[in-house]
């Protein structure tokens, strides 16, 4: 209904056809940063290939700027390289989880000790 105006019920009424919905989907599909389906199927979708496109080109131009600063200069020799523009479904690497720390048998059967004395 948001993009189609169109009522799914119209599919039991016998006014839309299987292959008339499998087309709005698939039509769905194609309209980055405007579908929400597609937006919580894979989250790179939220941006258009142009705005991809232009990530792409503004990271190539500071690592090109950075190498030529890098090349050309004695005195600039811990400059740090430049970091990628953040992009939608890319997460920095998230931390490993903390070791469980289990139980031992001894402690295992003194819990259930404990139980079978109430």
């Amino acid at each position: 209904m948001e993009h189609y105006g169109i009522d799914l019920l119209d599919l039991w009424r016998e006014r839309l056809s299987l292959r008339r919905v499998s087309v709005l989907v698939k039509g769905l599909m194609h309209k980055a940063g405007r579908s929400q389906l597609l937006a919580a199927l894979d989250e790179t979708t939220v941006w258009s290939t142009q705005d991809h496109l232009m990530a792409r080109v503004s990271d190539a131009l500071e690592l090109s700027n950075f190498l030529f600063l890098k090349a050309h200069s004695d005195s600039v020799s811990d400059l740090p390289p430049p970091d990628p523009l953040p992009r939608p479904g890319m997460y920095p690497e998230l931390p490993e989880p903390p070791e469980e720390d289990f139980a031992s048998g001894a402690e295992v059967a003194e819990f259930f000790q404990a139980m079978g004395n109430m």
